[in-house]
């Protein structure tokens, strides 16, 4: 009975869901840098310019997560047995 319960409140969930962003509104949220940054800039009299490195166009921002990723991966699994396995008073360990 519980199962029962539990998969109708997790439909019902699910299809508020869905329903909320049937009906929401189609227009694209702002950020931080939208609403407070360029509101500021434009105040003190800074207009907006292009980035140096646009990582909007493309798969730069994908391809700079996977190979930090990927780096971050080897020195973790390099550096595996002394980080998880050996105690912190082990001697032989180390050597």
């Amino acid at each position: 009975m519980k199962k029962i319960k539990l998969s109708i409140l997790t439909l019902i969930c699910f299809l508020i869901f869905i329903s909320s962003d049937i009906f929401a509104n189609e227009s694209k949220w702002e950020g931080v840098d939208a609403k407070v940054v360029e509101k500021y800039a434009k105040m003190y009299g800074r207009e907006p310019k292009e980035p140096i490195i646009n990582t909007d166009q493309g798969d730069l921002l994908l391809f700079i997560f996977t190979l930090f990723g990927a780096i971050g991966g080897f020195v973790a699994g390099y550096n595996y047995r002394r980080l998880f396995k050996e105690k912190k008073g082990d001697i032989c360990a180390r050597v």
